[in-house]
């Protein structure tokens, strides 16, 4: 469930907490959540925290010894959390792995994955860069307005697959996908290429409103999201149409309906976000 907003608040937590703390050490209770890099474990211990980034739905963090960077990134996937020492968990064996700290305001920093879909992985710069060019397209925190629009004249297919993709546009999944559309008022299914340039322009200033929205809020709590200090995510109030099917549009006060798109659901107002609108 955690997706751009969610990843950037708990990457300002670390930084707020953790930069310039130095690791003393790192357990691994299961070998298989980390994806790459695990043999150079042992190169972290005693290293120092420089840096904390969010790329996507995934956080980064940066550690240095001597000269040299290494980073940790973490994906937290659908269920993946990270999580500062004091805060609960609801089950604790699903803590696959423990890093303790000194010098910082946290002494331990932990990695909860129930589900296991995201996964650690222990990168050299360039091990980095390569990761971002696979996984990531770009962000639509930094993205500029004319970068989106030709990067939206390009494309093919229908609105909400493409706000999701991952390697196209990183960090959006289907919560927001659903209130970004409904707010710049598009059919999920609306084809991209059929969307005039205005248009394109709205699309981009209602993304970054939600996200900026959402991220001032401490995300969505949906299901089992957590900040690190323990803290849920408040947007979810701010909600207008995901999980709202059979509820008053509060546009028109027409009812949210439902529908399976790429086994995802979208939520959306068939009178407010018609499929038969000019582009």
């Amino acid at each position: 469930m955690p997706e751009l907003p969610e990843a950037e608040v708990v990457a300002r937590q670390l930084r707020a907490h953790l930069l310039g703390a130095q690791l003393n050490e790192c357990w691994v209770g299961r070998a298989d959540i980390v994806r790459e890099g695990l043999p150079t474990l042992s190169w972290y211990r005693g290293a120092v925290l420089e840096a904390v980034e969010r790329y996507g739905k995934s956080v980064a963090l940066g550690f240095k010894q001597e000269d040299e960077l290494r980073y940790v990134v973490a994906e937290l996937g659908m269920t993946g959390l990270l999580l500062f020492h004091a805060t609960q968990t609801k089950h604790p064996q699903h803590v696959h792995v423990r890093m303790s700290f000194t010098g910082g305001g946290e002494s331990e920093l932990r990695y909860w994955n129930p589900r296991r879909f995201g996964r650690l992985s222990l990168l050299d710069r360039e091990g980095l860069d390569r990761y971002r060019a696979r996984r990531f397209g770009v962000d639509p925190l930094t993205v500029t307005r004319d970068e989106f629009v030709r990067l939206m004249q390009a494309r093919r297919g229908r609105l909400k697959p493409l706000l999701m993709h991952q390697q196209v546009i990183a960090g959006i999944g289907n919560i927001y996908a659903n209130e970004i559309l409904f707010r710049a008022r598009l059919h999920p299914n609306r084809e991209v290429n059929r969307l005039r340039k205005a248009t394109m322009i709205t699309l981009y200033d209602t993304m970054q409103a939600v996200l900026r929205e959402s991220i001032t809020c401490g995300g969505s709590s949906v299901k089992d999201f957590y900040a690190p200090d323990g803290t849920e995510g408040q947007y979810k109030r701010h909600h207008l149409v995901y999980g709202k099917e059979g509820q008053s549009c509060p546009n028109c006060c027409g009812r949210m309906i439902r529908r399976l798109q790429s086994e995802r659901s979208s939520f959306y107002c068939p009178a407010c976000q018609s499929n038969r609108l000019p582009g």
